[in-house]
């Protein structure tokens, strides 16, 4: 085979990976995007070893940075040097995990089985990739069935991670298949067998899928939520307009709908523009503007986002969020916050607290900690900010509703959800600012997060996007009333609590720590009988 000829393959696989992505990508090629790419591995692995060197890692690289940049490519509309970095970084990330499974899958097995390591090397990735602090999981395989959600319901038991062991076993029986059909004469059963298992694998997960979709019956509270969509350009009247302005909007938006049986008002992220000091949270023009309007409508519960302050506590100077006041001697801390307001004094607010790289977090390590309060500015509270230890669930007072509030990137996250959940919130609300990529993939990516997040922890979903896109999401992932990008819109639901606890609440992502386990055995077990041959070969 030509170096043209895997050239072509590379870039094959890269078009596939990029054509099935969601929002409007056709998701059954999925099911065969890598196979290019292991037909190159299949090849340079069988290569003699001259011929191999790097060769596996640049292919693949170019696969992977032809689907981050036709997936992703909207970040550039917010930041070309994070878009620069996104792209790249993923783009090396992957390639490394794929030549790690070239290389181990060539030493313990010379190359000639050992396709399963490769999901063992992807999920462990994957879950790595959740927690570190160069987080960037939007392109996790699991997450391209966001659009497609009647195909996962089994998410409630697997979460993403069962969704890639999908996409990955999938391609792999293609392949084999693929490579059988060249000798199909003398193939004849083998072929007749692989197409059985390939069929199996594709619709007994959606057969399975539809079953439980049917048996979903949402028996709890309801609750009527009024949901705002103000639509401020967030590059400019948003941080421009007087903060009275702007709450007017969402209070004005939510009162055209509203009626004495609504529950909730909904709005989004960095609602309230004024910059408030935790210490003296009452004394905030925009706290008293909403006491004012519960005042008048005492039967009314507030969740909306703002950006909030505080001192540094003695002994905390040396924190990776702390900031350096301009004209005085002293530390504080800046955070993405979501206030909870209603007619009791008690004000309940929670810190975002899984924070955009480059946007809202420099990474702390030591190298880097002169660069810590460097960040990109999207306009907003910039540098890195402080967050919160523990998933905080916000209590209604009559104890019934008890609400997740997810903060914008937070929603990418599965395991980070089902915590808001086994903290005992029995409905999601979902606060977030999209208007920064424009009406892009970008934001309808991100809201198809929140049909995963639904399905995974089977609670109903209000989601406040200030520019789109708005919804109202059930415990099934059906979409409700999605309004349109950047335009005022503002919607009312109810939405049924539920209590349940589901198996991946519950466990989290454990597939992805066995395969992590079962990974690191593999890896361990290929490097050490590599050096083994070296040192066989060296006497």
């Amino acid at each position: 085979m030509k170096k043209i000829h895997l050239l072509g393959l590379a870039v094959l696989s890269g078009l596939l990976l990029s054509i099935s992505w969601p929002a409007n990508g056709f998701v059954p090629l999925i099911f065969v995007a890598f196979v290019p790419l292991f037909f190159i591995q299949d090849k340079l692995g069988s290569a003699p070893e001259k011929k191999r060197g790097g060769a596996i890692f640049a292919y693949a690289y170019l696969t992977f940075v032809i689907w981050n940049a036709l997936t992703t490519w909207w970040i550039w509309n917010s930041t070309g040097i994070g878009a620069v970095a996104a792209i790249g970084l993923n783009s090396l990330f992957m390639a490394t995990v794929f030549w790690m499974f070239h290389q181990t899958k060539r030493k313990l097995y010379d190359n000639k089985k050992g396709w399963m390591i490769l999901v063992f090397f992807w999920l462990t990735w994957e879950y790595f990739h959740l927690d570190w602090d160069l987080s960037w999981p939007w392109l996790n395989l699991g997450n391209v069935f966001g659009a497609r959600h009647m195909w996962i319901q089994w998410y409630e038991y697997t979460g993403t991670a069962g969704g890639t062991i999908w996409v990955l076993v999938s391609n792999i029986v293609v392949f084999h298949l693929v490579k059988l059909l060249t000798g199909w004469r003398a193939n004849r059963r083998k072929i007749s067998m692989m197409l059985a298992v390939l069929v199996v694998l594709l619709l007994a997960p959606i057969g399975i899928s539809v079953l439980i979709y049917n048996r979903v019956v949402e028996s709890g509270t309801t609750a009527e939520i009024v949901v705002v969509q103000p639509n401020f350009d967030p590059y400019s009247e948003q941080y421009e307009l007087p903060p009275a302005q702007i709450i007017d909007r969402n209070l004005n938006l939510a009162l055209s709908v509203m009626n004495r049986k609504s529950d909730f008002i909904v709005s989004p992220e960095s609602a309230i523009q004024e910059a408030i000091w935790e210490e003296r949270m009452e004394q905030s023009e925009g706290i008293r503007q909403l006491r004012g309007f519960l005042k008048e409508h005492p039967e009314i519960t507030l969740v909306i986002g703002a950006s909030t302050f505080s001192n540094v506590p003695a002994g905390l100077e040396d924190h990776p969020a702390v900031r350096k006041y301009s004209n005085y001697n002293g530390y504080y801390f800046a955070y993405n916050t979501a206030f909870y307001l209603d007619t009791t004094n008690r004000i309940q607010h929670y810190h975002k607290s899984k924070l955009t790289p480059g946007v809202e977090m420099m990474p702390s390590w030591s190298i880097l900690k002169p660069l810590r309060n460097f960040a990109i500015d999207l306009g907003g509270t910039v540098g890195t900010l402080k967050v919160d230890d523990e998933r905080k669930v916000f209590v209604h007072k009559d104890g019934v509703f008890k609400i997740a509030p997810v903060i914008c990137y937070e929603s990418i996250y599965g395991e980070f959800v089902a915590k808001f959940v086994r903290n005992g919130a029995n409905m999601i609300f979902v606060i977030t600012n999209d208007g920064w990529w424009g009406d892009s993939p970008g934001h309808r990516q991100h809201f198809l997060f929140s049909v995963l997040r639904a399905i995974e922890t089977r609670r109903s979903v209000a989601r406040s996007a200030n520019t789109g896109i708005s919804a109202f999401i059930d415990q099934r992932g059906d979409v409700f009333q999605e309004t349109p990008y950047w335009e005022q819109a503002v919607i009312r639901q109810p939405l049924t609590t539920n209590d349940r606890i589901t198996f991946y609440v519950e466990y989290g992502d454990y597939l992805s720590r066995i395969a992590s386990f079962v990974a690191a055995i593999f890896f361990i077990y290929g490097f050490t009988r590599g050096l083994l041959k070296k040192l066989k070969s060296a006497i």
